[in-house]
């Protein structure tokens, strides 16, 4: 009968820490500073607790949007402790750009880095490497998986199911504007760059990038592509369109003389997979609505 009894309540007991354990779990929420890593947490369904500078994150990612019960925790290079400090996530996710906040991130909770954009490294294969970390660190590697699995049958059904030829579309210069005069051009090592290959279509930049996949040049290098479409992506600073339309040395290019231009609404060019998607759904709908921008 004793040992009946003392059964049962290990039993009950391994019950209880069980049900703890998966409270415990279930409770886990993460912050970032970092929108990559936001994007990826959002769209691997992790709990998220704070995101920095949520409105700037909206108007440069877009997509995933991020919940109303996420608190935002101020500026990515000052986040507010304070704020941090009243619901301590599980950890603080960073990337590099930010590690300099560690020593006061790490008085609230762990900090923990996550690379992306390293210099010699495969951006495609580093955006995977990225979703599968995030979904171990939180358990969540069922939708991790889903996650990449999700973007390669997008990226093969976009490519396969494209009415127009390479030859149709022709080299693509994708650029986001810094003022009226000078824009980031992508090309290797860039996410833009990285969903062209696996549409197989052409970039028509071939300079040098930076780690992070682009070239901070004068619109007047725009003039040696003549023969590019420009892939304009928002979003633009505030007056560049109206700078743009009285500024002759824009409307002298050759791309902009032609038409050759098409417009995407904000895909993070430093994103992850969450922005391959939404880069490569918004840029094959718009050279599909403007087929003659390419003739």
């Amino acid at each position: 009968m004793r040992h009946t009894f003392l059964l049962s309540l290990l039993a009950r007991c391994g019950l209880f820490a069980a049900c703890l354990l998966s409270v415990s779990s279930a409770q886990a929420q993460w912050a970032t500073v970092d929108w990559t890593i936001a994007e990826t947490l959002l769209a691997i369904d992790a709990p998220v607790s704070s995101v920095a500078q949520q409105s700037d994150y909206h108007d440069w990612v877009g997509e995933p949007r991020i919940p109303d019960n996420v608190s935002d925790m101020g500026l990515r290079s000052q986040p507010n402790l304070e704020l941090l400090a009243q619901e301590p996530p599980e950890q603080t996710l960073i990337s590099p750009m930010f590690v300099g906040l560690t020593p006061r991130l790490e008085k609230i909770a762990p900090v923990t880095l996550f690379s992306l954009y390293a210099p010699g490294t495969d951006t495609w294969q580093e955006m995977q490497k990225l979703t599968r970390q995030l979904g171990e660190l939180t358990e969540h590697q069922p939708q991790a998986e889903a996650l990449i699995a999700e973007t390669h049958a997008l990226m093969a059904n976009l490519r396969e199911s494209r009415p127009l030829s390479q030859a149709d579309i022709g080299p693509l210069l994708m650029v986001q504007f810094m003022d009226a005069r000078h824009v980031r051009v992508f090309g290797e090592n860039s996410l833009y760059n990285a969903v062209l290959e696996q549409l197989e279509l052409p970039n028509a930049w071939d300079q040098a990038t930076n780690a992070w996949g682009f070239a901070l040049v004068g619109v007047e290098a725009l003039a040696r592509y003549p023969e590019a479409t420009l892939v304009i992506i928002d979003p633009l600073p505030a007056g560049v369109e109206e700078q743009l339309a009285k500024s002759g040395l824009w409307q002298q290019l050759p791309s902009v003389k032609q038409d050759k231009l098409v417009h995407l609404p904000p895909a993070w060019s430093f994103g992850a997979l969450p922005s391959s998607q939404r880069f490569a759904r918004e840029l094959t709908t718009a050279l599909e609505k403007a087929p003659a921008v390419n003739l």
